[in-house]
């Protein structure tokens, strides 16, 4: 979601920054980078290690509530998430929202599309292990096949554009497309490598699916930092 659908990373990197010096240290542009596609309860360690005197459960609940906010007065969107969004949809493409950001601002954004895109949602609070693990994942897959048994790994595709994203979705089993946002992602032949969402469609995610049948795409999954 973040980072791949909407462009809320400016937000997290600002409340981290807030929340550091409100407890006299200081964030460093670096240091922001680390917590970039990362679940938040490991975010919210090293924010303990910057000086925070919080615990995990403050830390993640001050952060989401700030990003929220900055969420309700803009939604930032990447471009090309919501023409892509569309055409998925219009074709009967079941999608699911993967995202380690918890569910109160996974819905905020969810909320401001114009229709039910996302079946499915499995957020950061809903599984016990964050990306890089592929839990987050295996789930959306698990929760998609309870109304289409037929459904199966290699139906599905994954976007992405984070180092855990990626690394969670490419373990999952699933098709990957990494998109490059605030951390460059090196060429690799275990996903596909896309500068943007502009232009992309459906064809080329049917192209991206392994098995007998390709052009029977079932599912995308999308997520991004924090998910």
């Amino acid at each position: 979601m973040d980072g791949t659908i909407v462009d809320t990373e400016p937000y997290w990197i600002a409340a981290e920054r807030a929340l550091v010096e409100a407890h006299g240290g200081t964030w460093s542009h670096d240091q922001a980078m680390q917590l970039v596609g990362q679940s938040l309860t490991f975010s919210a360690g090293l924010l303990q290690q910057a000086g925070v005197e919080l615990e995990i459960r403050e830390i993640i609940d001050t952060l989401t509530a700030r990003v929220i906010s900055s969420v309700r007065q803009q939604v930032p969107w990447r471009p090309g998430a919501r023409e892509l969004l569309e055409e998925l949809h219009q074709a009967g493409v079941r999608c699911a929202l993967v995202t380690m950001s918890e569910g109160p601002l996974a819905r905020e954004v969810v909320a401001s599309l114009p229709r039910p895109y996302f079946e499915v949602l499995v957020t950061g609070d809903t599984v016990s292990q964050g990306k890089p693990h592929p839990e987050a994942y295996l789930t959306a897959v698990e929760l998609l096949q309870e109304t289409d048994p037929d459904l199966a790994i290699h139906h599905c595709v994954a976007l992405e554009d984070s180092v855990p994203g990626v690394a969670a979705a490419v373990a999952s089993g699933v098709a990957t497309v990494a998109v490059p946002h605030i951390v460059p992602l090196p060429d690799h032949g275990s996903y596909a490598l896309w500068d943007s969402l502009s232009g992309r469609g459906l064809a080329e995610l049917e192209a991206l699916l392994a098995g007998p049948d390709p052009a029977d795409a079932a599912a995308a999954s999308w997520g991004g930092p924090r998910g």
